[in-house]
């Protein structure tokens, strides 16, 4: 047994439409109601991305401020991370929330392949993005697509351009990018605790990916993504009916492996996060 597995949920992401799945929350309130739903099941970080009023991914930093209070009100002590992704918005747009001062925000160190694009990360904005997180207080999550991310990641935190220690998500089963192959995942984890010893890991798999990808995981000592920005379905014929739905399926992974889910308490504890006032 190992210690307790921290559940993150992404719960809107940039692509997933209504279209997709009806249970894909798109407002504000929505996203606010099954964040909570999802905290309730044992989620402890929100991995947020905002719309427009046409359902388009934005950075505007006032929806994301409205969400993020939103969560704050509704989901005591529960971890706001907040996405800095290409496809809300280009340079220094991506940052533009980053003043709110969010729990966290992720954060690419390197470009890669999409399935029909170059997900460019050029290393001025990496610089500029990093440099906003330790200006305001901001953990970053490490979105590594790549082993190449890994290694950059370790780099700029020993150069003191990240605050210590890493958090790194694996990101697995992006068409054009990593595939979801175990002695890959395996060697992912080596290389991140040989370069970064006091490192904690996370991953997500994309797609029919997703349940793979949580449970190796939760087995071998990680902690894991889930929600409806990377799967909106429980299985090949059935469509997710929810956030929480798809928590409580990573929540039953981690009492099979014989690890509890984090509280708040103890992913803050683990990711040296503030306790949040009032709430210590």
């Amino acid at each position: 047994m190992t210690g307790p597995c921290i559940i993150c949920v992404a719960v809107t992401g940039s692509l997933p439409t209504k279209a997709n799945n009806p249970a894909v929350p798109i407002g504000i309130d929505e996203q606010v109601e099954s964040t909570q739903e999802a905290f309730e099941a044992g989620a402890t970080i929100a991995h947020c991305h905002v719309r427009d009023d046409e359902g388009r991914p934005t950075s505007d930093p006032d929806r994301f401020a409205r969400l993020k209070e939103g969560i704050e009100r509704h989901c005591p002590g529960m971890i706001v991370q907040l996405s800095t992704g290409g496809r809300s918005g280009a340079g220094r747009e991506r940052g533009g929330m980053l003043p709110l001062a969010p729990d966290m925000a992720s954060l690419s160190v390197g470009s890669n392949n999409f399935p029909t694009r170059v997900y460019e990360n050029p290393p001025d904005l990496v610089d500029w993005l990093a440099a906003e997180m330790l200006n305001y207080g901001v953990k970053p999550e490490i979105e590594a697509f790549d082993l190449s991310h890994i290694v950059q990641a370790a780099r700029m935190a020993q150069e003191g351009r990240i605050a210590g220690p890493l958090y790194v998500q694996f990101v697995m089963g992006v068409r054009n990018a990593m595939p979801v192959d175990e002695p890959i995942f395996d060697f992912y984890i080596e290389t991140l605790k040989r370069l970064a010893p006091d490192a904690q890991w996370c991953a997500a798999g994309i797609g029919a990916a997703q349940l793979t990808i949580n449970e190796w995981a939760i087995a071998k000592g990680g902690h894991t993504r889930t929600g409806l920005e990377d799967n909106v379905r429980l299985d090949r014929d059935t469509l997710a009916p929810s956030n929480a739905a798809l928590v409580r399926r990573a929540a039953d992974l981690s009492e099979k492996h014989e690890r509890p889910v984090a509280t708040w308490q103890q992913a803050r504890e683990i990711l040296g996060l503030r306790m949040p006032e009032g709430l210590a």
